[in-house]
């Protein structure tokens, strides 16, 4: 499902941000990975998103070779993985139910389809009473929710998530890590960057550690 082989990424100065990175995780894993800051997470997550590309090395998600993909198919990627961005991204002018629908209108899904999608996940995370509401007006945590609704809402076989608890006190975010956890249990591939090394012990899931660009430990 997420393969990297002889992966290096060089940036202009030169910036070694990538080093050999071989790395293999199969369908319905659930894998998180740790790493002070500089160390290459958010290179490794533009590389999963197809935001970035390797200098060197080949990267495949869910069949796609992201090292070779051109600009008219990266569309189509996407609609195959769910990604989780630090920040949200939730968009202020647009309600919670509307948000989290833009993938399906983006894919051109039938109204009915949509109200039908939308109202399902929506009570799976426990927003279905916020759905009218905006961003500006729920809380962190629930914000985060959507944000995972969102990434969720077309079904991907693949779900990346960015320090998905790092603005959440330690109870949000064990719950985030709980709805995470169904989402792993239903089929799909999680990958979790986080620097939250508590809850990983916590956890006892696969965790891949960064440092240098380089993987330096890998629990199987």
């Amino acid at each position: 499902m997420i393969q990297f082989s002889h992966v290096y990424k060089t940036y202009t100065g030169p910036v070694h941000a990538l080093k050999n990175i071989d790395l293999t995780i199969d369908k319905g894993e659930f894998v998180f990975i740790t790493g002070p800051s500089g160390a290459g997470k958010t290179t490794l997550f533009k590389m999963l998103s197809a935001y970035d590309k390797p200098s060197s090395g080949n990267v495949n998600v869910a069949g796609f070779d992201l090292g070779k993909i051109g600009v008219e198919k990266v569309a189509d990627f996407r609609r195959r993985i769910g990604v989780i961005f630090q920040d949200f991204k939730l968009l202020k002018d647009r309600t919670i139910f509307e948000n989290i629908a833009l993938p399906l209108l983006v894919r051109g899904d039938r109204p009915a389809q949509i109200q039908r999608r939308v109202s399902e996940i929506l009570d799976h995370v426990g927003l279905l009473e916020k759905a009218d509401q905006r961003p500006e007006f729920i809380s962190g945590g629930e914000q985060q929710r959507t944000a995972i609704a969102r990434a969720l809402i077309h079904q991907p076989g693949v779900l990346i998530a960015d320090e998905p608890t790092g603005n959440l006190d330690p109870s949000l975010s064990e719950e985030i890590m709980d709805l995470l956890e169904r989402v792993c249990a239903q089929g799909t591939t999680v990958f979790v960057a986080t620097h939250d090394l508590e809850m990983v012990k916590r956890r006892k899931k696969r965790t891949i550690q960064i440092a240098g660009g380089m993987i330096i430990g890998d629990n199987k």
